[in-house]
């Protein structure tokens, strides 16, 4: 891998300055002049505005001059300081810790990634999940969310969300709890807290995972910004998990670019009657997969071997029985004795048969016996059926 110089970590920083997120022209541009040519395309004279224009195709006049405007007041040694007073680094393709998961984007790849946090992003990539939903979630989803969370955590998988209230939060907060690891992916500078309600959850998560983001320090967000963050989301991980949303939601933007991107997209059902859950249950209806906790997410973006326990109702002690005793017992009634003649007639056996079972049943606490009859014994489930296995 050849190292990043000096002058391309200085121009991509700049470029993160001029470049909206996500802007696929300029991606294009990037890979034909490279980060250090395309920068010096867009901060030329204007008399040179020509040459830009035969260099920098498929842009209007109004568009470049927005660049070169933007290009005039960067300063990136000024936002490399900052990031580095701040604790943090500048990551750009061609560095050891970038996620090559990434350039799955094409044009549309991150020029660079702020980050502050002590992990290496690359590693923590290469095992994560994205959990997302509504920020004006129900209890009902906080609460799975969370437990998505810890879950995963626990498993010793990485959950990324986007630090937003609702969902997002509740999913980075069941992965702290569960000292775990977690990714908070930022619509604006990493130094810059949004929403402000959550400054102590984007501090936890410095301090114990990666909060990252593709715009420089101190730099706002935006509603389109919001929009775009969600396919590094998307892109970084190896799958997303939807946890309430409606039909217009962020949160199945990030789904539908994993599904674009070939990643796993999953979904948590809910009320049929809550809007909250309908774009989630319209996910399910398509390609999305339903999952209801950390063990069925982990089976489907996991290893070989990353199962999840089988899922069935309770053992109870007549689902022991041999087909034939099992005949018998139905056949008794459910509210009156019968004696064996009768009850081996409906149970379909002779009587010397029905007998057997019987008293077979009478040892296992499932009949009592009155003289010649029997009938059903008054405890359903009795102690002595359970210290012999039938419970």
């Amino acid at each position: 891998m050849t190292p990043v110089s000096p002058q391309e970590r200085l121009a991509r920083a700049a470029l993160t300055r001029i470049l909206e997120p996500g802007d696929e022209q300029g991606g294009r541009w990037l890979r034909t002049c490279g980060a250090v040519g395309l920068l010096d395309l867009l901060s030329s004279p204007a008399g040179a505005r020509d040459t830009v224009r035969g260099r920098l195709t498929g842009a209007t006049e109004r568009r470049l001059d927005g660049y070169r405007a933007r290009a005039a007041r960067a300063v990136p040694e000024r936002d490399l300081s900052a990031i580095s007073a701040a604790g943090g680094r500048f990551v750009c393709p061609g560095d050891a810790e970038w996620p090559s998961q990434l350039d799955d984007l094409g044009a549309a790849r991150p020029i660079g990634l702020w980050i502050r946090g002590r992990p290496d992003l690359r590693i923590w990539s290469l095992r994560s999940v994205a959990v997302v939903g509504a920020r004006a979630c129900t209890p009902y989803g906080a609460h799975m969310a969370a437990s998505l969370g810890s879950g995963l955590a626990e498993r010793g998988w990485v959950v990324t969300s986007g630090a937003a209230f609702g969902v997002d939060g509740a999913a980075h907060r069941g992965a702290l709890a569960a000292d775990g690891a977690t990714v908070a992916v930022l619509a604006c500078g990493v130094d810059v807290v949004y929403p402000p309600g959550h400054a102590e959850l984007v501090g936890r998560i410095a301090e114990q995972g990666l909060v990252i983001g593709e715009l420089p320090p101190g730099d706002h967000p935006t509603r389109s910004r919001f929009v775009l963050r969600n396919r590094v989301i998307a892109a970084l991980t190896r799958g997303t998990v939807v946890v309430e949303a409606e039909y217009r939601s962020g949160s199945l933007v990030t789904a539908r670019c994993a599904q674009r991107l070939g990643r796993f997209t999953m979904g948590v059902p809910g009320p049929v009657t809550s809007g909250l859950s309908a774009g989630v249950h319209e996910l399910l209806r398509g390609e999305g997969v339903l999952v209801t906790d950390a063990a069925e997410v982990a089976e489907l973006v996991g290893d070989i071997g990353e199962l999840a326990p089988a899922r069935r109702g309770p053992v109870l002690p007549r689902d022991l029985l041999d087909p034939v005793s099992a005949r018998v017992l139905e056949a008794l009634p459910g509210r009156r004795s019968a004696d064996g003649r009768e009850i081996a007639r409906d149970a379909g056996t002779t009587t010397d048969e029905a007998l057997g079972r019987l008293y077979e049943l009478h040892s296992l606490g499932f009949v009592e016996r009155h003289g010649d009859r029997w009938q059903l014994a008054s405890r359903s489930t009795p102690e002595i059926a359970a210290r012999r296995g039938g419970a």
